[in-house]
């Protein structure tokens, strides 16, 4: 005869009510280490943040261009008034600072026109960076709680949107330059490296106060007034040499090493032939001023990123 089969039991699985009462509970990190998980919104390490970051740059391109597009949407000159708007600045200021206070006579050039244009033109690229880049995380929460991307990609395309105005402006200091008997020369290629390093500056700066504003949105509002008592130090509408020649050398050395003149001066440097030649130190110091801007504002930045669009 052959044997019935025995029947065999299948393993049974221990209920977590069936845990004995000496077995060890594990933690929620045990648990999302071993499932794969993550908290949504954690900040990643620094070098997985800034490769993130380098994926999304068409999303930061693509950002960028939608700015642009919708920022004179309403207006019936539209795109029209990024060369108005600064060319309307530089006949206020000649009125005023040329003709009324008669600065023509301390610039270090004949050319106050262009010196002046060159000025107001620089200036402006950190000052609208800052501004609308202090404002970048803070005005849009609902994007940052609807979609995840790395954060620092709204700071960025704040300073992409003004670098592109500025670029754009460039035709005009272009014309009105040599409009003014200044000369085409091989020069003009150090605009190249002298806008890249103040692209890094504004970008840092941006981001540091992008992270202040998303947290304190008040002191947005406090940021156009800091940034105009800043161009009144950066030598926009006057020479920091003639005004400081007999300043103590303490007031003279802050005023120069200021970054928002350093970067003046260089462009002034570069499209000028009638300007004063620039000091060695003038690039070492915009360097400096780019890769300290840049390296603190990104660790700063990053540091906060998973407290952003937070209630």
């Amino acid at each position: 005869m052959i044997p019935a089969p025995t029947a065999t039991r299948p393993p049974t699985t221990r209920q977590p009510s069936d845990r004995q009462p000496g077995d060890r509970q594990p933690t929620a990190r045990q648990l999302a280490d071993r499932y794969g998980l993550v908290r949504p919104g954690a900040r990643p390490p620094l070098g997985a943040y800034t490769r993130l970051l380098w994926g999304r740059r068409h999303f930061v391109l693509a950002y960028t261009q939608a700015r642009l597009s919708t920022m004179y949407a309403g207006a019936r000159l539209g795109q029209l008034w990024k060369l108005l708007t600064p060319i309307l600045n530089i006949a206020v200021y000649y009125l005023v600072f040329g003709i009324m206070l008669k600065q023509r006579q301390h610039t270090g050039t004949g050319n106050y026109i262009s010196f002046l244009c060159v000025g107001i033109f620089v200036f402006t690229y950190t000052r609208e960076s800052v501004t609308t880049g202090g404002k970048s995380v803070s005005d849009r929460l609902e994007l940052i709680r609807a979609v995840q991307f790395p954060r620092a990609c709204l700071p960025l395309a704040a300073v992409l949107v003004q670098l592109e105005q500025l670029l754009m402006s460039l035709l005009v200091v272009g014309v009105i330059v040599l409009a003014t008997g200044e000369p085409l020369t091989v020069h003009w290629l150090l605009i190249a490296p002298a806008l890249a390093l103040q692209t890094l500056f504004n970008t840092g700066l941006a981001m540091i106060l992008a992270r202040v504003v998303a947290t304190v949105r008040d002191l947005g509002e406090v940021v156009p007034f800091v940034m105009r008592t800043w161009m009144y130090t950066c030598g926009v509408m006057y020479s920091i040499d003639a005004v400081t020649r007999n300043a103590p050398t303490a007031v003279a050395a802050a005023l120069k090493l200021n970054p928002g003149a350093v970067y003046i001066e260089l462009v002034r440097g570069a499209l000028l032939a009638s300007y004063p030649p620039l000091p060695v130190w003038t690039w070492a110091v915009a360097g400096g001023w780019a890769v300290a801007s840049a390296l603190v504002g990104y660790v700063w930045f990053w540091r906060a990123e998973d407290r952003y669009g937070r209630g």
